[in-house]
């Protein structure tokens, strides 16, 4: 006690020369967004995945028992359609960012929806992203034209990473993906071609520059959000040469482990930078698994896998920690859809949420920090592409279109609707008929009528949408 009390004494007589530094501590939380990418909710081992996939999940499982587990967490059906909604709080489908791009030409958001770093680069906050992007290609679109100070990582998606190294491609001049790297305020630049071997490479240097950030900003003792949508585990899943051969069970296994292990080196870099009560971290998927062999995902209990409206592609992990604040140990089978993180976080963040559009994500502080036991959601609409394929409503689900467990048979519209109990039946298995179970149309019928109704009164972003883009005047 004497020696702490002389320390104490000492450093208090440099304060007045100077000479012992003190960083201020921000008063907002720091964020971490962590998105792996194709995840599906059967990997962590949290999620019944883990020792029983070939690949533990330590670090995963250990952030689990440290806050809050969700096993009714729902994403929409592809890659774009989510890390859209996840920006800016609204369903994909209002955004002209419901699908996937293949074929070039304007892609991505238009510069007029709002996102969440920039509603927190206004609340103070310094912003970063690390990973993929995959929500615009073109300069203008990209994230440093979107709210972020800086990034590093693909604009697109890691199958492009095939290009370089096939012959053919290259004979016929496809034009190549880079690595791009930006900063707010100028234009993002080429680093290298998107290889195999960079693929390889890539969630290693997305976690360094992580780290490097996160301590640049407690240096400058600023409230920082991280958004770091890793590459792992999209096909091709190749694992970096240290994690090659690890789990004994191949490529897909090797990633997975490569996975924790990145997780748990951002949250030793939390630890270390003492910063840990003070930061809010989510874990989670931008969808369900793949289905190409042999890079194919765990759906865990659900069937189908992504780009589809199956419990198996809109169900995905979600862990959020936050020392305090955030009651540890907790899981929970409550309806949350992802488009509520970005009204949650602005919240949270001390940011402003537009006024002047629809925004579809609701705010779950509440339910997050244990003070209701209760979303304050009940259900969303289930768009896959620009369809209406379904919608969901506390445990029940009703879908427009027959199953599809994969995306490449095409879709089939239903003459009549079916409905299923997921608590009774998860795997989708068994519609519901009868008499006594007539009244479930009401109520899920309309949870898909309000939305389709707030789409004609705001009618959505036609996909390709040159900037500058206004919304039509509302009568």
């Amino acid at each position: 006690m004497m020696k702490k009390t002389m320390i104490a004494a000492l450093c208090s007589g440099l304060l007045l020369t100077g000479a012992c530094p003190v960083q201020a501590q921000p008063t907002k939380p720091n964020i971490v967004f962590i998105l792996m990418d194709n995840l599906g909710y059967g990997e962590p081992g949290v999620y019944g995945g883990g020792i029983t996939r070939g690949a533990p999940t330590p670090n995963v499982d250990q952030l689990a028992s440290e806050g809050l587990r969700l096993t009714n967490f729902n994403v929409e059906a592809q890659c774009t359609p989510s890390r859209s909604a996840i920006m800016t709080g609204r369903f994909a489908i209002r955004s002209g960012t419901h699908s996937v791009p293949i074929d070039g030409g304007m892609e991505g958001l238009t510069q007029w929806e709002v996102t969440l770093p920039e509603v927190l680069s206004q609340a103070g906050y310094r912003t970063a992203l690390f990973g993929k992007w995959h929500l615009g290609s073109n300069q203008g679109r990209l994230p440093n034209d979107q709210g972020f100070d800086e990034w590093y990582g693909i604009p697109r998606t890691s199958d492009e990473a095939f290009y370089p190294d096939d012959p053919q491609a290259l004979a016929n001049h496809v034009p190549l993906m880079y690595v791009m790297a930006g900063k707010k305020g100028s234009k993002s630049q080429n680093v290298k071609p998107y290889s195999l071997e960079a693929r390889r490479q890539i969630d290693t240097e997305i976690t360094q520059r992580t780290i490097q950030f996160m301590q640049q900003s407690v240096k400058e003792g600023k409230p920082f959000y991280a958004y770091v949508p890793f590459t792992q585990v999209h096909f091709p899943s190749l694992p970096s040469p240290a994690f090659a051969g690890k789990s004994g069970h191949g490529d897909f296994a090797d990633s997975v482990m490569e996975m924790d292990y990145h997780v748990g080196e951002l949250l030793k870099e939390i630890d270390r930078l003492k910063v840990r009560d003070n930061t809010l971290v989510i874990f989670t998927s931008d969808n369900g698994p793949d289905d190409n062999w042999p890079w194919q995902g765990s759906a865990g209990p659900w069937r189908g896998y992504y780009f589809t409206h199956m419990e198996g592609s809109l169900r995905t992990p979600f862990i959020i920690r936050w020392p305090g604040n955030v009651p540890a140990g907790r899981v929970s089978n409550e309806i949350v859809h992802e488009v509520d993180t970005f009204t949650t976080l602005a919240r949270i963040g001390g940011g402003n949420i537009p006024q002047d559009r629809p925004i579809d994500g609701v705010d779950q502080t509440d339910f997050f920090l244990g003070k209701t036991p209760n979303s304050a959601r009940n259900g969303f609409p289930i768009y896959v592409a620009d369809r209406l394929e379904g919608v969901k409503w506390k445990e029940w689900k009703m879908v427009f279109y027959e199953e599809q467990r994969n995306w490449w048979s095409p879709p089939v519209k239903l003459g009549t609707p079916k409905a299923f109990d997921l608590i009774t039946d998860p795997k989708e298995e068994y519609p519901q008929s009868g008499l006594r179970t007539t009244w479930i149309a009401r109520p899920l019928i309309g949870e898909a009528a309000r939305f389709v109704g707030s789409l004609k009164k705001y009618p959505p972003i036609a996909a390709g949408t040159p900037d500058p883009y206004l919304p039509p005047v509302q009568k």
